[in-house]
């Protein structure tokens, strides 16, 4: 039997594919991306890492291999290091004339996170809209009409899809970072369009795809071109695809391997040990990961990707007749193949996670209208209590902080906050409560129309989300920013080298975190050597361990400068001097 002639699990009428507002997802999209992006400081690990590596790139014309100072960053690409970098030599001197240079290089940095993110929204949404006005995804016709048009039906999953990207929870912050993060997970949604466009135009879908694996070779190794290999692997053995339009793949191949070499072959001439220390750390990234760290992952994935995961569950059971169908197959394969390598690497992690993030979500939009009425209005109850619940928790935990009470709830967020002085901005508050409103106003939208477009409950999803995310960026940013901030060390180290050092003198380190080793870069352009004959050491350990006095160099260091943030209980910076 073919697939046309199965029938379909998709049940529903024209009315439910009412077209969603495109003003509503531009502002509910602006909204969550430019919350939290600037007027902070970067925050360890891959926040700092990243930006380091651009402002190397950008001031000591570190271009063609990642570098940290001294360090080289051999570890996943260049290509994010090469944006930004792009984006810092061109927008810092604009908003120099508004603030001073370091804080204009950091605007500039993470002003390609906005391209990122509306890259992730237009691959996803495009890429749905392709495979749902397919005959395969096409609702039950119904006895007396009334079925929706193909274009209206693929219009609306599309924006379901959307919708879903913004609610998911784990992405909400990293995608903020300037990290690697945001542009993987904007070249997977280019690599599931680029496939989807295949189906109609194999040549131009062909040349998307292979611009997706070369960039995601260059941005997470092979790490992150691994999922889309399977992909590729896995339609070439489906009839997914005409074999005709499989010997497009071969552009596919060519253009991704020639993106990838036309870097690392100048590389390779440029540092051969930077080149090995590549290839060593993606090698040495795979490998299988012990039972207890596999369940953790897991573990961790199930609110990562909350809320798409039940239903790209729900997906996969209620389509599973049509499972070569390609509106299941190019995301469930994707999705496998995202699967397996978070199982396959070593200490998986956000980046890793973040390659279920688009299939997941056009997977789930394929599951609405196969969904009963019930538990759609389920969903929207659901978003309604969690989101109004969390922002209850934000204003109360902000209440606490700065009045005092309740008690116990101070008391827990003061001890993250040591010596930390809360200040009321009037401004902030009022901006607050007018997200407040503004989340009144669509629930009681909500229960007064109560309208019939599938799209209803993922609009209060990701508003909810991005309302929290508002309220987070508003009431919460000034104490996220102490409590992870590295800037007031690093300056204190800075002046102590000024007191205690003279100009040219070198300083080593030892057990200095990649991300504190950033920091002091980013903030203070401070150095490291590797000479081991160098007198100064900045020591990073814990005060565990200087209380037992089981510091290395005790016997003929002395203390110059010790420091620590003031909110961090154990970690502490020792900059000794060896030797008389």
């Amino acid at each position: 039997m073919s697939l046309l002639q199965q029938t379909t699990p998709a049940r529903l009428t024209e009315p439910a594919t009412r077209k969603l507002p495109r003003v509503a997802l531009l502002i509910v999209g602006a909204l969550y991306i430019f919350a939290g992006l600037f007027f902070r400081d970067p925050w360890k690990t891959d926040d700092l890492t990243g930006l380091a590596t651009m402002l190397d790139a950008y001031r000591e014309s570190a271009w063609l291999l990642p570098q940290i100072g001294n360090f080289a960053f051999a570890q996943e690409g260049p290509l994010t290091t090469w944006i930004g970098a792009i984006s810092i030599a061109i927008l810092s001197p604009l908003f120099g004339l508004f603030t001073d240079p370091l804080s204009a290089q950091i605007a500039a940095a993470r002003m390609p996170n906005i391209l990122y993110f509306f890259l992730l929204l237009w691959g996803v949404w495009h890429g749905t809209y392709l495979l749902a006005r397919r005959p395969e995804c096409q609702p039950l016709p119904l006895p007396f009409g009334g079925e929706p048009h193909p274009r209206d039906y693929g219009r609306m999953l599309a924006d379901v899809a959307f919708l879903f990207i913004i609610a998911t929870i784990g992405i909400i912050i990293p995608i903020h970072e300037t990290s690697s993060f945001p542009l993987l997970l904007a070249l997977f949604s280019l690599a599931f369009y680029g496939l989807a466009r295949m189906l109609d135009h194999p040549v131009q879908g062909s040349i998307i795809l292979g611009l997706a694996l070369g960039g995601s070779l260059l941005t997470h190794g092979f790490i992150g071109a691994t999922p889309i290999f399977f992909m590729i692997a896995c339609s070439l053995v489906s009839t997914v695809l005409t074999t005709r339009d499989k010997m497009a793949f071969l552009i596919t191949f060519l253009l991704g391997a020639g993106c990838f070499l036309a870097w690392f072959i100048p590389a390779q001439a440029s540092s051969p040990y930077w080149t090995s220390s590549w290839l060593y750390w993606n090698y040495s990234s795979f490998g299988f990961s012990s039972p207890r760290f596999f369940f953790k992952s897991l573990r961790d994935l199930l609110w990562f990707t909350w809320p798409t995961w039940p239903f790209a569950l729900i997906a996969l059971w209620n389509w599973r007749k049509w499972l070569r169908a390609p509106h299941i197959f190019i995301p469930g394969t994707m999705a496998l193949g995202s699967f397996l390598t978070i199982a396959l690497v070593e200490n998986a992690f956000e980046p890793e996670y973040a390659m279920l993030t688009v299939p997941f979500a056009v997977l789930a939009a394929m599951a609405i209208p196969t969904l009963r009425r019930d538990i759609i209005n389920t969903q929207d109850w659901f978003s309604i209590m969690i989101l109004s619940l969390s922002m209850i928790a934000v204003w109360l935990g902000w209440i606490a902080l700065h009045f005092g009470w309740p008690q116990q709830i101070n008391h827990n967020i003061t001890r993250l906050l040591t010596g930390y002085d809360p200040q009321i901005s009037p401004l902030a508050v009022i901006a607050a409560i007018t997200v407040c409103i503004l989340w009144y106003s669509m629930v009681s939208w909500r229960l007064r129309v109560n309208p019939q477009a599938l799209w209803r409950g993922l609009i209060l999803s990701a508003a909810g989300l991005t309302c929290t995310w508002l309220l987070l960026a508003l009431l919460w940013l000034p104490a996220i920013n102490y409590n992870r901030s590295y800037k007031q060390v690093s300056q204190e180290l800075s002046q102590a080298l000024d007191t205690h050092a003279k100009p040219g003198t070198c300083i080593r380190e030892q057990g200095l975190g990649m991300g504190q080793r950033a920091a002091l870069r980013v903030f203070d352009n401070i150095t490291f050597t590797y000479d081991t004959t160098c007198k100064l050491v900045l020591l990073q350990t814990s005060r565990k361990h200087q209380e037992d006095q089981t510091l290395p160099y005790t016997d003929n260091a002395r203390i110059l400068w010790q420091g620590s943030r003031k909110s961090e209980r154990d970690e502490i910076f020792l900059l000794l001097q060896l030797g008389k």
